[in-house]
């Protein structure tokens, strides 16, 4: 059985629509393997009836007829019987006469693979919603899908669906406090570095942390998932994009390429691509970010705090970059079963994972700097451009604060303790930053594997924060 781990916030928000006097429209979206069907199951148990339907994998090529009938066979094992019929209209009107007095709860799962093959489905769906569904002041529906970008298309911002919609879940990555939870007994014992080694590759994906075994280290954890022909995290790349994207995938495995090694700005995107910066490009990397796979970081004007119109993607999915850098290159080995082990140079890439893991983190490290919300303007990776008067700057993560107060993150990952050479490091960075006068800089360290006693003596941080407190509720 899956653990539910975390989600409280969004379970709470779900429970709330149980007290009111009408029926319900709820959308819930994330990556693969986000939970999104654990929520839905967790929250099943407050209703004494509730049916879940799935639709076909689009990379089994199933046409609308297909789709149709799995759901037909899925409603007679849930016991509600139907008859043959070419029409969706018809089984939602079936499956609304089932379900039309007592308490109950729907989950139609995947919804963009049961419906994206018929141009009529989401249109039999609305008018189902109208004329039957939402008659039943006790019905909550869930649609919930994988693809947010279709979603968000196709339903949140559609006509047809507008105003219907009683509550929006997107699903991301659990925090690390959360993950921390997946050690159970063991997370007193196992070293944060150890844990972060798992979380460099799984991130906060948490059907990923449910495969970790808690009596293997973790460098026999990552060999078994992802150095395996028979791991979970061997085979999953090729899932996610061929389930998710269908025929178009190599589109998005192309932009996703491009950024396994670091950020890029959509000029420097569309030039290793040889693509236009606007059309099939730009939406294809709105497909990514609305799916969890990119982040948009966007710049800023310290000065007034106005968003510029400079910005960077960056590959924000740990599992996705691991994939490519490692597992990927050393695929056929792996399928015959001739690779022993890791490969020598995989903690190369650390620096962006536990880039990554913090970024997705941000609120526990503005909690951890105390922040008050309030008071934040902008907090974000930052760079500032090169021009004739002022050289190239990138900073792992800028916090402004209303009162004129910088905070200069330094994401650092060693192997070893950090001594006091980082501090030369983030003054050259404080140097060429460019901000008025009257701002303050604070200079903020966060790493892993500890700092020595000469970094602490020189007091030159005003925050230095460990994994460890990542971890910590």
């Amino acid at each position: 059985m899956n653990q539910f781990l975390g989600r409280e916030k969004e379970l709470i928000g779900l429970k709330e629509l149980l007290r009111k006097k009408t029926s319900s429209l709820v959308v819930l979206r994330g990556r693969r393997r986000i939970g999104k069907s654990t929520l839905a199951e967790e929250f099943a148990k407050s209703f004494p009836k509730h049916y879940t339907f799935t639709g076909l994998p689009l990379s089994k090529n199933p046409n609308a007829k297909a789709q149709y009938k799995e759901f037909r066979r899925q409603m007679t094992e849930q016991g509600i019987p139907s008859y043959d019929s070419t029409d969706w209209g018809d089984l939602f009107s079936i499956l609304a006469k089932h379900t039309q007095r007592e308490q109950v709860l729907i989950v139609l799962d995947e919804i963009t693979w049961m419906g994206s093959k018929d141009p009529d489905f989401l249109g039999k769906l609305k008018i189902a919603w109208d004329l039957y569904f939402k008659k039943n002041p006790k019905l909550i529906l869930i649609l919930s899908g994988s693809n947010s970008a279709w979603i968000e298309k196709n339903i949140l911002s559609s006509t047809g669906f507008m105003g219907r919609v009683s509550y929006r879940i997107l699903l991301k990555e659990l925090p690390l406090r959360i993950c921390n939870k997946f050690w159970g007994a063991k997370k007193d014992l196992v070293s944060s570095y150890e844990k972060f080694k798992i979380l460099a590759l799984t991130g906060g994906v948490p059907r990923y942390l449910e495969e970790v075994l808690l009596d293997m280290t973790a460098e026999e954890n990552i060999s078994r998932l992802g150095f395996s022909n028979s791991g979970i995290l061997f085979t999953e790349f090729d899932n996610i994009f061929s389930d998710l994207f269908n025929g178009r995938h190599q589109k998005y495995l192309s932009i996703v390429k491009c950024l396994a090694n670091g950020r890029a700005s959509l000029n420097q995107l569309a030039k290793k691509l040889k693509k236009l910066k606007g059309g099939d490009l730009s939406s294809s990397l709105k497909a990514l970010e609305e799916s969890g796979f990119l982040t948009r970081d966007h710049v800023w004007h310290i000065k007034n705090g106005q968003v510029s119109k400079l910005s960077q993607y960056r590959l924000c999915d740990n599992y996705l970059r691991f994939y490519l850098k490692y597992i990927e290159p050393n695929k056929n080995k792996i399928e015959n079963q001739t690779f022993k082990g890791l490969p020598s140079s995989w903690l190369s890439i650390m620096g962006l994972q536990f880039e990554n893991l913090v970024l997705n983190n941000l609120d526990r490290i503005i909690s951890l700097l105390n922040i008050p919300a309030n008071e934040i303007t902008a907090a974000s990776p930052y760079l500032q451009t090169q021009t004739k008067n002022r050289k190239k700057c990138q900073i792992d993560l800028l916090i402004q604060t209303k009162f004129n107060q910088l905070y200069i993150c330094e994401i650092k990952f060693a192997k070893d303790m950090l001594g006091s050479d980082v501090i030369k490091e983030v003054q050259k960075k404080i140097d060429l930053l460019e901000y008025p006068k009257g701002f303050s800089c604070r200079p903020v360290l966060i790493h892993v594997n500890g700092v020595n006693d000469i970094l602490l003596e020189k007091e030159y941080f005003s925050h230095i924060i460990d994994f460890s407190d990542l971890l910590q509720d």
